[in-house]
């Protein structure tokens, strides 16, 4: 053994290397897995090595600006700059193409609106509370109104870090938002100070029995005991993969998260397509109705948008029952923060502008607009794509993936594999060992903070104090013909129907507003 010990401590460090090499190169030749390095050994492991790191080749040297699927480099730029408190500015002039068709513009006001002395976005220069009250019409025990106009759409615990989503709630009480909990429960790191919407999905997860139902007495309990429960949300469907359920694998599941959606360990946690509690349009209605009476709190509900059949008949029950949900976040089908089959992800549900003009359109025949909050999602947590949003008849922009890039998600695309390199979309405890919550929080605070100011500055530059005002005739769009341009009234035929609004100074001052710190 001695003898062995000092002849191999003789061997040259080239020498190992080629060792290698050459069981590398006797492996490839017999394995028949893999046809390329069989027949190509040593040098067909390149392509395979070039194939995985694809994506950030592109991303940092090929692709440019404004090529980049899902955000292009200049919307993560702005996004990373806003949260770190850099110049997010730019100079020379545009450098989009604003010929292309769809490319929006937002038309200013001759004399823009003049903040009188007294005003309070002169001293809160992003405080923009929502003109609408959840809850208000149907007369709930707890009307709600959110204080911030942009909150955190739903993304789970599990889903997210634990890290990640104390991150986001410490930097959405500090902003004033509410953080939604997504379907996974709400966990000991949503309870950090801010408002919670709750969201539960199909699989009930956190308020459910042992066979896996719905559990009213648990909604209630979890209710009472955290009274910054604000709103619950029902997720019918998301835009990523609607009508498709979902799997979070047992290899991901942690004892906390077992506990906390009210699983076994070592068992997927499921989300079926359907809902087990109702399975028609007028047992929606009466299913939310139930939750509101026994918790006080507004509820809606989340779904991504295809077939108009079903809005018909709900937006009919609402008027012939005088009831109806708080709430409705529509998703663009162009949304997605987790894990989706492609063909979902690409070709299922409609993408938000026609999935809300289209919702829209059915509530404001009917008369029943200024019943309901609505909340848009997919891709809005920028200034003009927001306002584009508002101007069509949105109440409230949620952002998933902007809030995500804001707390260091490089967009790695890699949130389905549990291998996240930025310590968000992963349960691997040495990747999220380098989020630091204190530091993060405050970067998500800093880029909602930005959003929120320049949505405001250009709401000022087209003559109006709060985004509610937006009419469809303030924004137009490209249409990819010579330059002509048309507004999105007369790209979607109808007109947004008018927001009460009697000032900020009213809206803040109003008795249901969120974000005032109450806790148990």
């Amino acid at each position: 053994m001695d003898s062995i010990l000092a002849f191999l401590a003789t061997v040259p460090w080239w020498g190992w290397i080629l060792f290698v090499l050459v069981i590398i190169f006797f492996r490839d030749i017999l394995q028949r897995k893999h046809t390329i390095t069989h027949n190509f050994p040593l040098v067909g492991h390149i392509r395979f090595m070039l194939e995985k790191i694809g994506p950030e080749l592109r991303q940092y040297i090929v692709a440019n600006n404004r090529e980049e699927l899902p955000f292009n480099r200049s919307q993560r730029s702005w996004v990373y700059a806003s949260s770190k408190k850099q110049n997010n500015y730019q100079g020379f002039g545009t450098d989009q193409d604003q010929s292309a068709p769809g490319f929006v513009f937002i038309n200013p006001a001759m004399i823009p609106f003049n903040l009188p002395i007294n005003h309070p976005n002169k001293s809160k220069v992003d405080l923009i509370p929502c003109a609408k009250v959840m809850g208000e019409f149907n007369k709930r025990k707890r009307p709600y109104r959110p204080k911030s106009i942009v909150n955190i759409s739903a993304m789970s615990y599990g889903s997210l870090s634990a890290k990640a989503i104390e991150s986001l709630n410490k930097g959405a009480e500090k902003s004033g938002c509410y953080h939604n909990t997504g379907e996974g429960g709400l966990s000991p790191h949503h309870q950090h100070g801010a408002d919670i919407m709750f969201q539960f999905g199909s699989g009930y997860f956190g308020v459910r029995d042992l066979d896996g139902n719905f559990d009213m007495q648990k909604l209630v309990d979890l209710v009472e005991k955290h009274n910054y429960i604000r709103a619950i949300e029902v997720k019918l469907s998301q835009g990523a993969k609607p009508g498709k359920g979902g799997v979070l694998p047992a290899s991901k599941i942690t004892k906390e998260i077992a506990e906390i959606r009210h699983l076994p360990m070592g068992q997927d946690a499921l989300s079926p397509a359907n809902h087990s509690a109702f399975s028609t349009i007028p047992e929606l209605l009466d299913f939310i109705e139930n939750i509101a009476s026994n918790t006080g709190l507004p509820v809606g509900f989340k779904s991504a948008v295809g077939k108009m059949e079903m809005w018909e008949e709900l937006t009919d029950l609402m008027l012939e029952r005088n009831i109806g949900p708080d709430f409705i976040t529509i998703d663009g089908g162009e949304g997605g923060t987790g894990a989706a089959p492609p063909a979902f992800a690409n070709h299922v549900a409609l993408p938000f502008v026609f999935a809300f003009a289209q919702v829209y359109q059915i509530f404001k025949k009917k008369n029943l607009t200024n019943r309901v909050v609505f909340i848009a999602s997919g891709k809005l947590g920028f200034p003009s794509s927001a306002l584009m949003a508002f101007s069509m008849g949105a109440d409230l922009i949620n952002v998933a993936r902007e809030a995500m890039l804001s707390i260091g998600c490089i967009q790695a695309q890699s949130c389905h594999t549990n291998t996240c390199p930025a310590g968000i979309a992963t349960q691997n405890r040495w990747l999220q060992a380098g989020v630091d919550p204190t530091l993060k929080s405050e970067r998500f605070y800093n880029y909602l903070k930005t959003l929120r100011k320049e949505i405001l500055e250009i709401t000022h530059a087209c003559g109006y104090e709060h985004p509610a005002q937006m009419a469809m005739t303030d924004v137009d769009m490209s249409m990819g013909d010579n330059n002509y341009t048309t507004t999105l009234s007369e790209i979607y035929k109808y007109e947004k129907d008018p927001v009460e609004f009697k000032g900020m100074k009213t809206l803040i001052e109003c008795e249901h507003l969120g974000g005032q710190g109450a806790r148990t």
